[in-house]
């Protein structure tokens, strides 16, 4: 294995970023404006977010710590996938070195993986604030919040990492064209020059468990949560609380449902023909860019604190 290791790495040296197979060369400036600008907007927004955390002691919460978690992935999440489908469609320089490519592949499902447990972690902070409202503080500390987000963010290189060693068994010796707008494992594995069925069944395994295993939980969370505001006999009350989650839900329903549709048509036989590579790569980016370019205005407009911190900023602006 050793051997075919080194040999992978002797005759694939780089791999070329297709990024949209469909896209015809006179839009590639179009939409190169159009990443950058959505990678411009990922950076702005999350990075207030940042900056509000640390200097708002009073957002120093529970949920606000998940807010911030979730605004780090998002940033990296980006940095690490944009720049360099950027620039193939700007320069025409989609090249990328053969181990900066799976090291790019490891981020990328390590900032998905991360962005699951995310979740998960979100759907019991809601748990436990509307089914236990007296219990949450001393369940819910922010001592306790940062101790689950550290663990979330060390824990969500274990899943990509089984993949990537998968992947790294496999000669690669042939065609050296990603059809995607970054690299991955699907994208990668079906490049090797052996039969990857096996790689791929335990890619497959992998990204199932890390997307399920949270999804589980927070079905069960928000019907547990649906059960308690049921109960709430004032309107009033029972609004606030559907309004609380429904954020959260619109968020997790963007993240989840596209990636496991994308997941099964990769790799079960029969649906494999039912959506094409650019209807593929269109899917991936919508719901990996959406969420981060919509999440910093989500939380601007649905939460209460952060909006009239950004109202009294952009009143000190126009005072000054």
């Amino acid at each position: 294995m050793l051997q075919a290791n080194e040999t992978t790495a002797s005759v694939v040296t780089e791999f070329f970023i297709v990024g949209f197979p469909g896209l015809q060369p006179k839009y590639y400036s179009l939409m190169a404006a159009f990443l950058l600008c959505i990678y411009i907007a990922v950076i702005t927004g999350n990075s207030l977010i940042v900056v509000l955390f640390v200097i708002e002691r009073s957002l120093q919460k529970p949920m606000y710590i998940i807010m911030l978690s979730l605004s780090l992935s998002d940033i990296g999440f980006c940095t690490v996938a944009l720049p360099k489908v950027i620039s193939r469609y700007w320069f025409n320089d989609g090249y990328i070195g053969f181990y900066v490519c799976l090291f790019q592949r490891q981020l990328i499902h390590y900032f998905g993986t991360l962005n699951s447990l995310i979740m998960m972690i979100m759907a019991l902070d809601r748990y436990l604030a509307i089914c236990y409202p007296l219990r949450y503080p001393v369940l819910m500390t922010n001592r306790t919040m940062r101790l689950l987000i550290g663990f979330s963010w060390v824990t969500a290189m274990i899943a990509p990492t089984i993949s990537l060693m998968q992947t790294m068994k496999l000669p690669f010796c042939g065609p050296n064209t990603i059809i995607h707008c970054f690299c991955d494992s699907l994208s990668m594995n079906q490049l090797a020059c052996a039969d990857a069925t096996l790689t791929n069944l335990i890619s497959y395994a992998v990204a199932m468990f890390v997307l399920l295993v949270p999804l589980s939980f927070i079905i069960f969370s928000y019907l547990s949560i649906l059960v308690s505001v049921l109960r709430i006999a004032n309107t009033q009350g029972r609004m606030k609380a559907f309004s609380t989650c429904a954020t959260q839900l619109t968020i997790i329903a963007i993240y989840y449902v596209p990636r496991f549709v994308v997941y099964t048509t990769s790799n079960i036989p029969n649906t494999q023909a039912q959506m094409n590579s650019s209807q593929k790569i269109a899917l991936v980016m919508f719901y990996s860019l959406l969420p981060p370019v919509v999440n910093p205005f989500i939380y601007c407009i649905r939460i209460k604190e952060i909006r009239q911190f950004f109202i009294k900023w952009c009143c000190l602006v126009l005072a000054a």
